[in-house]
Parts: structure tokens; C-alpha cells; sequence
């Protein structure tokens, strides 16, 4: 069925919880995958979007969409895990916790390859926000760039703009890493 069939489905009559567990199927992994990517902590980001789905539960009788459900579920992700890192910045501020070591690395190319993949994370956490958010997307979450654009609020031209201005800090901070310049 299509997400207009299935939002149908939970707005009222029978067959709610089917239209909900069909919605919740189709999106789940692809928004906590985003959460993720803003929250960078994966209980967080299912927390996050559980609750997304809980509050599309209660609505479901008057919900209103002016976007597709699609990018109406991303951005209602989106918020809700900025406002839980606002949140978190808050309580960091009454109780600041220490950040991990990282690991040394290894010649072992298991790690290496680790090592690499914790890199390209970092480069990407780097990011200025909004970069992140296109970039992620994009590329993690295989969204068009129109679609980016309308769950984000902005044109399409910027999200172009940030997606090169993404690319372009990515590969200066990733050149000693990529091929043909070898490994540090």
C-alpha cells in the first residue's frame, strides 16, 4: 500500500493498526539511522524516534500533512533530536561528563579500516549543522535532494550549496586518507 493509503488507514475505520504498523515498518530503520546521525547515540536515536511514532499514534485521528509522510516523519524526527541535544546541553551544563580516549590505532587491517570509517565519522560530526544534515540526507539516508530541501524548510539551491560545501570539507579533511595520497 502507498503512505497515503496507509496514513488513510490510521486516521480512522478499520484497519488502524495495520496503517500504523505498515507506516512504522517503512520508516523505522530509516529514521533512527538519522536520529543517529544527529544524535550520534544509537538508544538516543530510538528513543527519539519511537516517540515520533507515539506522538503520529495519538494524532492520527486529526493529523494534517501539508508535506509527504515521508518528510513529515524526518522532520519530526529532526526536531525532536535537536531538542533532545538541547536538552542534553543543558544537563551537561549542571553535570559535565568525560568523552571516552580514543583508540590507539593498529597495523592490523581490520583496524585500519576502523580507524578509517572513525575518521570519515568524525570529519562528518565536523561538519557545520546544517552540511550535516544535508549530507546525512543524502548520503545515509538516500533522500533527493527535493526531498531534503522540503523536510528541511529550505530551496533546493542551498541544499545543493551545503551538499558541496560538504563534499569540498570532507575531501580536505579526508585527503591524507583517500586513494592515491597512502595512509599517514
Amino acid at each position: 500500500m502507498s503512505d497515503q493509503e496507509n496514513l488513510d488507514r490510521l486516521r480512522g475505520g478499520a484497519g488502524q493498526e495495520e496503517g500504523f504498523d505498515a507506516i512504522f515498518r517503512a520508516y523505522y530503520p530509516n529514521l533512527v539511522g538519522f536520529a543517529d546521525s544527529i544524535l550520534r547515540d544509537p538508544a538516543a536515536a530510538e528513543d527519539t524516534v519511537q516517540e515520533v511514532m507515539l506522538e503520529l499514534w495519538r494524532r492520527r485521528s486529526n493529523i494534517v500533512l501539508e508535506t509527504s509522510l515521508r518528510a513529515y516523519l524526518f522532520q519530526s524526527t529532526r526536531n525532536r533530536a535537536l531538542n533532545r541535544i538541547r536538552h542534553q546541553r543543558v544537563a551537561s551544563r549542571l553535570a559535565p561528563e568525560l568523552a571516552a580516549p580514543t583508540p590507539l590505532p593498529s597495523p592490523d587491517r581490520e583496524l585500519a579500516e576502523q580507524e578509517m570509517a572513525a575518521r570519515v565519522q568524525a570529519a562528518v560530526g565536523e561538519l557545520p549543522d546544517r552540511c550535516r544534515e544535508v549530507f546525512q540526507l543524502s548520503r545515509v539516508q538516500g533522500l533527493k535532494y527535493a526531498e531534503i530541501a522540503e523536510t528541511l524548510g529550505i530551496s533546493v539551491k542551498t541544499v545543493e550549496a551545503q551538499m558541496g560545501k560538504a563534499l569540498r570539507i570532507l575531501r580536505e579533511r579526508l585527503a591524507a586518507w583517500l586513494p592515491g595520497e597512502g595512509l599517514p
